[in-house]
């Protein structure tokens, strides 16, 4: 009878760490950004914002048939699992490009050094500030990258096999199809199949004249492809949170082409394209030192695997000619574009380990030799290794930890709970609509409401999400601009349900001397919909909007402005009134919340809340 067999330490490392660090981090539930639109979409198995991301929703929904926790906090879990496993096949990656490479004359020390190199890779590429971003909340980014690893794992195992004298093609098969499947996450990955095909060609040119084998990697690619048709399917069925409604063929060409999205034409000088290409940014997600490995790192895989280097570089010609020539997005929307090189900084992980195991393998060569490499030796490179990653993890914890997040949570439910019953709240922008979806449609509060977003209204499919708004849209003259259908319908609508709109909206529209009423963090565009000023508040979550221990994102930070402001105005208005006890419980909120407005606070005390002051409003 055979001994069993201990399990392989490092693989399991190369998950659980990161899977541990990620729990650790987890939003607990929804955050900015499309965060609630996506996982309403999980939720109702809908079709998300284009191009539509099917195998993120399939991937994620059984994930929220976990016994324990809100659906958002499970598609968040989904993310972090992903993302561990993204770390997990750079691990096995990393072990296979290392193979080669001889570290010293002991194998078995050679072998324990290459396992803790591909170790530290997997979480050097874990604690990055771009996929633990997208680690701890819901994005299909880390499952793109966990895809690019395996591809180019296939590749690898393919040209041992070639090179070892036997011809495999099913590994390119493989590799096709792991391709067209990825499109369901993101089309991006379609950037990677130049390197892809150089990659093939340097390793046996005589490919080129493989008809038939190239013939079966476009069908497999295809037939990985095939997980798009989810989304006509889902369409069909008329679920909810159904974007763009891709039944039809040129919806559905409209939905994955991202047509909904054009870039206003605009002339570009050398300084934008530079700013373009340094969304691509090395330094920012591995450090100084992490750069400097990089570049050595690129040396060392153009001397020891060649065609790994060329995979690579074209990869990254490949994003930049794309993302960055072809689609040429402008000064504000840059920082957009900077989470579609996720693939690209695994493999760039990867050339960073290249440089540091040719620095650790240049000082063992000129160490003395010793008759036998003790744990010593072995701990000395452990701390050689992990340095970098630990340095990172705390670079980054406090930026990246999201365990305490309830801003979008609490936005959502600070926007819907105080409304009137039955009444239509317009929203504009995505992160102050998005959390609202999620709150009425997954978690079911307030179904009372409409919630109109502005910038959809003039979609056929978005005006199907709104059944009790339809006939009143299409009433409406064909061919007006959005911000036009919102000022008729909410005239019309006006008359007979209280109408409300956010703060985006109200800052967003010319209201010229028609002035919206304030009402906590929403406005009225008449008194239909007012709400009590002394009670108003006592609604509101308020006790969780001092962020502790963690950086708030942009969205989150205007989430907290909006908070401030809106209690400062109605501060002030109390005070007017002669409420002043009221008023300086809202003042002293406001500067909890925002203490850089303490000087702005100190004055409006002073004006409001000095004996004077209160003397003249009870005369």
């Amino acid at each position: 009878m055979r001994p069993a067999r201990s399990p392989d330490i490092w693989p399991i490392l190369a998950f659980s760490i990161p899977f541990a660090i990620y729990l650790w981090s987890l939003a607990p539930g929804i955050t900015f950004y499309d965060s609630g639109e996506f996982i309403t979409a999980v939720h109702f198995l809908g079709s998300a914002h284009s191009p539509g991301y099917p195998l993120f929703l399939l991937y994620a929904k059984p994930f929220t048939w976990l016994p324990f926790g809100t659906v958002a906090f499970k598609v968040n879990i989904a993310t972090a699992v992903s993302a561990a496993l993204a770390s997990l096949s750079l691990f096995y990656l990393l072990k296979i490009l290392l193979r080669e490479q001889i570290f010293c004359e002991d194998s078995d020390f050679s072998g324990f050094v290459m396992q803790l190199a591909a170790l530290s890779g997997s979480l050097l590429f874990a604690v990055s500030p771009r996929l633990w971003l997208q680690s701890n909340h819901d994005k299909p980014y880390p499952l793109l990258a966990c895809i690019t690893a395996v591809m180019l794992i296939f590749l690898l195992r393919w040209r041992e096999e070639l090179l070892s004298g036997n011809q495999q093609p099913a590994w390119w098969y493989a590799t096709a199809f792991m391709a067209g499947l990825a499109t369901g996450a993101h089309q991006t990955i379609v950037l990677l199949l130049p390197g892809c095909l150089l990659f093939i060609l340097i390793t046996q040119p005589k490919a080129v004249r493989y008809l038939r084998e190239w013939i079966l990697t476009a069908v497999m690619l295809i037939f990985g492809g095939a997980v798009q048709l989810y989304l006509p399917l889902r369409g069909a069925a008329e679920t909810r949170q159904n974007w763009g409604d891709p039944t039809a063929l040129s919806r559905f060409l409209w939905h994955i082409l991202r047509k909904g999205y054009p870039e206003e034409p605009h002339s570009r000088d050398f300084m934008l394209l530079l700013k373009q290409m340094a969304a691509f940014n090395i330094p920012n997600e591995f450090g100084v030192v992490g750069f400097v490995l990089f570049i050595i790192g690129l040396y060392v895989s153009w001397k020891k695997q060649r065609v790994f280097f060329l995979y690579f570089v074209v990869s990254i010609i490949s994003f930049w000619m794309v993302i960055a020539g072809y689609f040429n997005p402008q000064h504000d929307s840059i920082f957009l574009t900077e989470e579609f090189y996720t693939p690209l900084y695994l493999l760039s992980a990867a050339v960073i380990i290249f440089g540091l195991y040719k620095i650790s393998s240049f000082g063992v060569s000129r160490a003395d030799k010793p008759e036998q490499y003790g744990i010593s030796h072995k701990l000395l490179l452990i701390l050689f290794f992990m340095l970098i990653p630990s340095t990172q993890l705390a670079a980054n914890l406090q930026t990246q930890d999201q365990h305490k997040n309830y801003l979008a949570q609490d936005y959502a439910m600070n926007s819907l709970r105080p409304l009137p019953e039955n009444s239509v709240l317009f929203t504009w922008g995505d992160s102050g609509a998005f959390p609202l979806w999620y709150l009425q449609g997954v978690e079911r509060f307030r179904e009372d409401l409409d919630l109109p977003h502005i910038p959809h209204l003039v979609f056929n499919w978005y005006q199907n999400e709104l059944p009790r708004l339809s006939d009143e849209l299409r009433s409406l003259p064909p061919g007006i601009p959005a911000e036009k259908m919102f000022i008729l319908l909410s005239e019309r609508l006006s008359k007979r349900r209280p109408v409300l709109m956010d703060f985006s909206t109200f800052h967003s529209v010319e209201w010229g001397r028609m002035m919206p009423l304030q009402q906590g963090i929403v406005f009225s565009p008449g008194a239909s919909a007012e709400i009590d000023r002394l009670s108003a508040w006592d609604y509101y979550i308020l006790e969780r909007l001092q962020p502790e221990n963690w950086k708030p994102d942009m969205d989150s930070q205007k989430a907290l402005l909006i908070h401030a402001y809106s209690l400062m105005e109605s501060a002030e208005d109390l005070a007017r009134a002669g409420h002043i006890k009221e008023a300086a419980k809202l003042f002293n909120i406001t500067e909890r919340i925002v203490p850089e407005w303490s000087m702005t606070l100190k004055q409006k005390r002073e004006r409001y809340m000095t004996p004077v002051s209160q003397g003249e409003k009870h005369e």
